[in-house]
């Protein structure tokens, strides 16, 4: 398991982060250029969703295998990295999603108050993904190897 180690972790870091940059900078923005406004955000809320579900789970699984492999994580930045992106994916589709759907089911009235609290919340989900996809692009960019010391140990 030790030697997949490293490889498993490099293969869930593609698929959450490229998943996030192919459904958040090119897909989504494709579908409101393409289509109805209504189709267009259907769409995209049903792939974000599924970027969360593939954070979640690629997000736990980096955590779990970063945090039993090298001792002490305390001095470890990307750990860190990877804990936050995974809080930011928790806060957004279980908190501000669920959120917004509730807005959103009676049907939004342009001007409305509601239609207002939901560009609100659309602009707290949208700088959620970004500071997620920031992170993800920093970790892509330095790699997920441990730093300083245990890296030597570890490889």
């Amino acid at each position: 398991m030790r030697r997949l180690r490293r490889p498993l972790e490099r293969l869930l870091l593609t698929v959450w982060v490229g998943s996030l940059w192919a459904v958040g900078y090119l897909a989504v923005p494709v579908f409101f250029a393409n289509l109805d406004t209504g189709t267009a955000g259907m769409l995209a809320g049903k792939l974000f969703t599924l970027v969360s579900y593939i954070g979640l789970v690629c997000g736990a699984v980096l955590i779990l295998l970063r945090g039993s492999g090298y001792g002490s994580r305390v001095a470890d930045w990307k750990l860190g990295v990877l804990v936050v992106m995974l809080v930011l994916v928790i806060i957004g589709e279980m908190i501000v999603q669920p959120m917004m759907a509730d807005l959103k089911a009676p049907g939004l009235v342009e001007g409305s108050r509601q239609a207002a609290e939901f560009g609100r919340l659309h602009g707290i989900a949208s700088i959620l993904y970004l500071l997620e996809s920031l992170g993800g692009g920093v970790l892509v960019a330095s790699g997920l190897e441990p730093a300083g010391p245990h890296k030597a140990a570890n490889q």
